[in-house]
């Protein structure tokens, strides 16, 4: 269910939506700031181009809003409900978690949007010999 061939495996792990064997960033860490946008331009294994059309990955920009906000939410219900914090501290936490988890944010957002557009083949292989 969430192995290999599963959309939430391709959105979690940021491999080709296409085939799921190679990752569609130049580096594996997020937190690498400088690179955390940089992505090949397709797959070198089933050549899926990853920019579907110019501009393509705006439409991130909606899914990341989407993830801000349920962190938010989360960040917000963990430290007001659970600690029983201030809302001064329950907005810090909020901060702090977006800030922490910007880098994975970015990443998951983008990997979403392309997963909505584009379906695992289990066939690409036999489809490249064609």
């Amino acid at each position: 269910m969430f192995g290999k061939g599963s959309k939430i495996y391709a959105m979690i792990t940021g491999c080709c939506p296409k085939c799921h064997e190679e990752s569609m960033y130049f580096d594996g860490n997020p937190f690498n700031l400088n690179k955390v946008y940089a992505m090949h331009e397709k797959c070198t294994q089933c050549g899926l181009v990853y920019s579907i059309e110019p501009s393509f990955f705006y439409g991130a920009m909606y899914v990341s809003y989407g993830l801000g906000v349920a962190f938010s939410v989360a960040a917000f219900v963990v430290s007001y409900l659970f600690f029983e914090s201030s809302l001064k501290t329950s907005f810090i936490a909020i901060v702090i978690t977006l800030l922490v988890m910007m880098p994975i944010m970015m990443r998951v957002s983008r990997n979403i949007w392309i997963n909505i557009f584009i379906d695992f083949d289990k066939n690409w292989k036999s489809k490249l010999s064609k």
